[in-house]
């Protein structure tokens, strides 16, 4: 009993030393003023009025929204068949996986941002500006995420003797792949994709690198606003911790739905 009440107490007061933060930014974006005094004067939601009839704040998180779909559309399409091949046909290839997976975090994305801009700036693909370098860059950092999560899938799946018991009941591959294999990746892949999401979605130095105020992301456009009003830019994190915690709870309820 005694421990429980400690692990209680501890759990209890990493939860609050988390939350703290997160409840002062959301107290600060809705006061009229604090700032010499211990207690805000006044509450008001006019901030977050002001934000949502921002044009250039819609428009940036748009673009972040696109920028983040289109990737992970375009990382389920092409890694999701990946990994099936390399654990059904060519297993001995998940350590190179494995390694592969880990180069775009070897390269410190300040680094990566000066080749690609010495590649992408000019000559016949001139990709520098337009969110298309972004869905590149975004790729390879969805990729270890999506991939390590549906390796752990097909290494709970018997995927060997599942295409082989396909195959008798008349399956070919695609159908087996489909009817079969795909519907219990669907946690593993929820899983994955809303991590990715949500650290492309505060992606910040490939977009202002690359990209810019040329076609204005999220972080973007907070990192531009940051000379406004302190409870202005509150609002702004707050609607974007807001929007993250929603989607988490939306994801957390569809990977339960079995």
């Amino acid at each position: 009993m005694r421990a429980n009440r400690y692990h209680h107490l501890v759990v209890t007061l990493l939860i609050l030393l988390l939350a703290l933060p997160i409840v002062a930014t959301l107290l600060y974006s809705l006061t009229q003023r604090w700032e010499a005094s211990i207690l805000p004067e006044g509450f008001t939601l006019a901030w977050y009025w002001q934000l949502w009839q921002d044009a250039r704040f819609l428009t940036a998180f748009a673009h972040s929204l696109l920028i983040c779909v289109g990737t992970l559309l375009l990382s389920t399409v092409i890694i999701i068949p990946a990994a099936f091949v390399v654990f059904y046909r060519f297993p001995w290839l998940d350590r190179w996986m494995n390694i592969i997976i880990l180069l775009p975090f070897a390269m410190p994305p300040v680094v990566a941002s000066v080749g690609l801009l010495q590649v992408f700036a000019g000559g016949p693909l001139p990709l520098v500006g337009t969110p298309w370098i972004l869905v590149g860059c975004y790729f390879t950092i969805a990729l270890p995420f999506m991939y390590r999560s549906l390796a752990n899938s097909l290494l709970a799946l018997n995927v060997r003797d599942l295409m082989d018991a396909a195959y008798l009941l008349g399956a070919s591959t695609p159908r087996a792949f489909l009817s079969v294999i795909l519907p219990n990746l669907r946690k593993g892949l929820m899983a994955s994709l809303f991590l990715s999401f949500s650290f492309l979605l505060g992606e910040f130095v490939f977009a202002n690198l690359l990209v810019g105020s040329r076609y204005e992301t999220l972080q973007v456009y907070l990192y531009n606003m940051h000379n406004a009003s302190g409870h202005f830019t509150s609002a702004v994190v707050m609607s974007y911790f807001l929007f993250t915690l929603v989607l988490t709870w939306f994801a957390t309820r569809l990977g339960r739905q079995d």
